[in-house]
């Protein structure tokens, strides 16, 4: 890892430069930085981190208002640049979505919402939440927990002890305490039902899902491929695998939420 100085990229067809403010960090980097996604993603050096970005519109190429019709000065929020050209920088240059920031809020949260947000999102979608249901987020995150929270169902979510007034504040019924281990174990009744589905956000390998704590014939879903479907299928459970792009109309969405107060009143 170097700290170096790089050239502005220039604007081609199709695309937006913006002037960075603020910028996230995901796991993807992490696995950027460390070389285990040599395989599946073509890179170029020097290799930039960073999928996310805030910032201001300060170019436009051909085509580029394609892009969620940003407009030079515009202070917008971006994702999915190309592998090399990433956010931790001045200048960004992302190839998905550029759309505006929320409304009253910094830049620092707005840089936040994308791949976070969207990964959130549709591990919501995936598991088909309905109203009553009782649901476990391992590695609740800011986002799942409110989003489930909308749609009517009782959240348990994994978190150290120091944290369960936040995990609360953000709309969990209850918090089991993961570093005991065993999860299933930990997981708390608050309500006289067992687990309908199951998201989870932290694990690498279908053997650290808390599948015993899901009853038969719930769901699953998680963002980092490890809702194995034969061992699910095992266990009498079905999931799937969450692999989003943060596209703008669904980042453009989630900013609405949070700039209204809807995602973030508990923060």
């Amino acid at each position: 890892m170097r700290l170096p100085d790089l050239p502005v990229p220039e604007v081609t067809e199709g695309t937006v430069l913006v002037k960075a403010q603020a910028a996230a960090l995901n796991p993807v980097d992490n696995a950027l930085a460390a070389g285990t996604m040599a395989q599946m993603i073509p890179r170029q050096y020097p290799l930039v981190l960073g999928r996310d970005a805030a910032g201001t519109v300060e170019a436009i190429g051909p085509g580029g208002h394609q892009r969620g019709g940003r407009r030079r000065g515009d202070r917008a929020h971006a994702a999915d640049p190309p592998v090399r050209l990433g956010t931790l920088g001045h200048h960004a240059l992302p190839a998905t979505a550029v759309t505006a920031k929320p409304t009253g809020r910094d830049f620092t949260t707005a840089a936040a919402i994308p791949l976070a947000g969207t990964a959130a999102l549709a591990a919501v979608d995936a598991i088909g939440v309905k109203p009553r249901q009782v649901i476990l987020v391992a590695g609740a995150s800011a986002y799942a927990v409110p989003l489930l929270a909308a749609r009517g169902a009782a959240i348990v979510t994994t978190g150290a002890a120091d944290d369960a007034a936040r995990l609360t504040r953000l709309g969990a019924a209850a918090v089991a305490d993961y570093t005991p281990g065993d999860l299933a174990g930990q997981v708390p009744r608050p309500i006289p039902r067992r687990v309908d589905a199951l998201i989870d956000l932290v694990s690498h390998a279908p053997d650290g899902l808390a599948m015993d704590a899901v009853r038969l014939g719930g769901t699953g879903a998680s963002t980092l491929g490890a809702a194995d479907e034969p061992v699910l299928a095992g266990r009498r459970l079905t999931g799937a695998n969450v692999m989003t792009v943060p596209g703008g109309e669904v980042i453009a969405g989630l900013a609405r939420q949070i700039g209204g107060g809807t995602l973030t009143r508990r923060w």
